[in-house]
């Protein structure tokens, strides 16, 4: 069986603090759990969850993936942006253009994040997070399709973009020029192993597809219930929780 995507991970200086923001800007629960590991909950079962880990490592550039939050409306958009900076967000300029519509914050930790206009018709219909937007290659689109066996729904002009089967939020990748990876990502991917499924033979196919294993996680043992450090084509880390 085929891992799924059980988390996107946050690396955060102020963890809880992170997850709290997060979750009264999407409207999330937050989860009971220690300070440094904590989890912000989907509001359905097929959702992914945010996990907000410790980080000290400081940001430089832009991160390469971000979330784009969806409006109903144009007062839909204003309340989204005026909660997000009540909370502790701030508006911040990475070349928009005013017709683009969309407004960039980052939030306390300096993460980027877009609340898009309403009717955008590529995001319709996938939730209040609408896209994870991530900065990559035709090749990574691929190998991310072909890893979490989500369709492809969009691939043009280099461009990719994949979605669940069951809907919800699109993970895109913008294509060339795709800028240079500085350090270690601040968001990446948590895949979970099924119960009952073979956990090598998982790492073994992610590997076959394009992906490079770079050890046991920091903590773990070797073999089941290790979590297995992963880097997708283009270099970014992720991560494969294999079953107990």
């Amino acid at each position: 069986m085929t891992s799924r995507l059980f988390a996107i991970c946050f690396n955060a200086t102020r963890p809880s603090d992170l997850a709290r923001f997060w979750s009264d800007v999407l409207g999330w629960q937050l989860a009971d759990g220690p300070d440094d590991d904590v989890t912000v909950l989907p509001p359905d079962a097929d959702g992914f969850r945010i996990r907000f880990l410790p980080g000290q490592e400081p940001k430089t550039g832009r991160n390469r993936a971000h979330f784009d939050l969806t409006s109903a409306s144009p007062e839909d958009q204003q309340e989204t942006v005026a909660r997000a900076l009540g909370l502790g967000a701030k508006h911040i300029d990475v070349g928009q253009l005013p017709q683009e519509g969309h407004v960039v914050l980052a939030d306390p930790d300096g993460n980027e994040f877009c609340v898009i206009a309403a009717g955008n018709e590529f995001l319709a219909g996938t939730g209040f997070v609408g896209a994870l937007a991530c900065d990559g290659t035709q090749e990574v689109g691929y190998f991310w399709s072909a890893a979490l066996r989500w369709p492809l729904v969009w691939d043009q002009d280099q461009e990719t973009a994949i979605q669940s089967p069951n809907g919800g939020t699109k993970i895109t990748w913008g294509g060339p020029p795709v800028a240079p990876k500085t350090g270690t990502n601040r968001l990446h991917f948590e895949l979970a192993v099924p119960a009952g499924a073979d956990g090598e033979a998982e790492i073994d196919r992610l590997v076959s597809l394009g992906a490079t294993r770079t050890g046991e996680g920091e903590g773990e043992g070797e073999g089941d219930g290790a979590r297995v450090l992963m880097l997708d084509p283009d270099g970014n880390e992720f991560c494969v929780q294999r079953p107990r």
